[in-house]
């Protein structure tokens, strides 16, 4: 039978004994997040998403303050999934045009004369919908075909937001895992260039430079939470599928504070949770989580860890939870019915379970070792980020309008 406690945890032994820097600073080197940004800024339409402070819900919960990351409002494209993807994609362009390590502004890479020099470029990627929505908005503006895989309960949705941008979409009769298997044997067969968000043995490069694109993203929220007077978060709340976000902001975070960082709780579906099952097992290597990974946060059904990301998160994270399908479904309801003076958030299924995690730890008795390991309470400024927006408009309306994964009644707090 199916654990339905709201959240189960464990710590991460490997980052008390003191988090090694070599896999952060490989990954993550220092001034990565002014150069993503200068080229994010050159994007048509760039703005920084909002930071939404949640004042009233943080007074209710006996917090300092939670600040929501609300990328829903990135370039129109309901995610943040479009930073990595549109970085890696110019750092691969600069080195097959010959400029190396060079930056160069955004607009040589689509002027007439590098179109012509890429005209023979077809991107591949598999997707669980956000990351191949933001390859094909890329390649749409470069001018360059584009072909996206995608698992077989991809909604169609999902699918059409893809298509929307030019690509064509490729339906695997298996799971994100084998889409992303599939779009790699078809890339090498065809003679494509696969841009992913995770990595294998001889493909880590481009990944590294998707969860470098990221970092515009946390360089931002310190501007903003500097403008409302704190230096940094106190606490970390991020969602995980492969892990890249996850290692990203981590080792973001770490490379600017060191053993000051925020404490960093990582958040998983109890269907998908590779990297929670990667740290249990404690031999220091990524793990597989088998099965199905049917759970409602479709950007979060990943049964292999990102190696790279993993490095990061198994030397640095503080803590590891996974949650039920409801844990996500109430942070969906109560994003979108807020608090009397609170912003109201659109929040997809794999945004809001940090939120629903949070709100669980603060008020659930099952839950209050973790809340007094976590140190949570009156001077905490937690970081939440909203990955996603409304990407799946017809489970939004089963979760929001019709109560869809309701929270059980033995774990309500009202």
């Amino acid at each position: 039978m199916q654990d339905m406690r709201p959240v189960t945890w464990l710590k991460n032994l490997h980052s008390g004994e003191g988090c090694s820097m070599e896999n952060v600073q490989k990954v993550i080197p220092s001034g990565i997040s002014r150069r993503t940004r200068e080229l994010h800024r050159q994007v048509l339409g760039y703005r920084m998403s909002p930071l939404k402070g949640l004042d009233n819900l943080s007074a209710l919960l006996g917090l300092g303050g939670i600040w929501v990351k609300d990328e829903s409002q990135r370039l129109n494209l309901n995610s943040f999934k479009v930073l990595g993807g549109s970085f890696a994609i110019y750092s691969y362009l600069k080195e097959r045009l010959g400029y190396g390590d060079r930056d160069i502004p955004f607009s040589v890479l689509t002027s007439p004369e590098a179109k012509a020099q890429l005209a023979d470029l077809t991107f591949a990627a598999a997707t669980d919908g956000n990351h191949g929505r933001g390859i094909a908005w890329a390649a749409d503006k470069l001018g360059c075909p584009a072909i996206i895989y995608v698992h077989k309960d991809t909604t169609r949705a999902r699918i059409q937001a893809i298509e929307s941008y030019g690509a064509k979409v490729v339906v695997v009769d298996g799971t994100y895992d084998e889409a992303v298997q599939k779009a790699s044997f078809d890339a090498k067969e065809n003679g494509w260039q696969i841009i992913e968000d995770t990595s294998w043995e001889g493909y880590e490069e481009i990944p590294v430079w998707v969860m470098q694109g990221y970092t515009t993203m946390f360089a931002e929220v310190q501007e903003q939470l500097t403008a409302q007077g704190f230096i940094k978060p106190t606490h970390i709340f991020v969602q995980a599928g492969v892990g890249s976000l996850a290692g990203s902001i981590i080792g973001f975070y770490r490379g600017l504070f060191g053993s000051e960082a925020p404490i960093s709780i990582v958040t998983e579906p109890a269907r998908a949770a590779c990297i929670y099952e990667s740290a249990r097992i404690g031999d220091g290597k990524p793990h597989s989580f088998g099965g199905d990974l049917d759970t409602i946060m479709a950007g979060l059904a990943c049964g292999e860890p990102n190696p790279i990301a993993w490095n990061i998160l198994r030397d640095c994270a503080d803590y590891f939870i996974t949650c039920p399908d409801y844990v996500a479904a109430k942070g969906m309801r109560v994003y979108g019915v807020p608090l009397d003076g609170d912003p109201f958030i659109v929040s997809g299924e794999s945004g809001a379970v940090t939120l629903g995690a949070l709100m669980f730890i603060m008020q659930s008795p099952e839950c209050s070792e973790l809340k007094e390991a976590l140190n949570l309470g009156p001077q905490s400024q937690v970081l939440l980020i909203n990955t996603e927006g409304n990407t799946d408009p017809s489970h939004f309306r089963q979760v929001v309008w019709e109560g869809s994964d309701p929270v059980p009644t033995e774990y309500r707090s009202i």
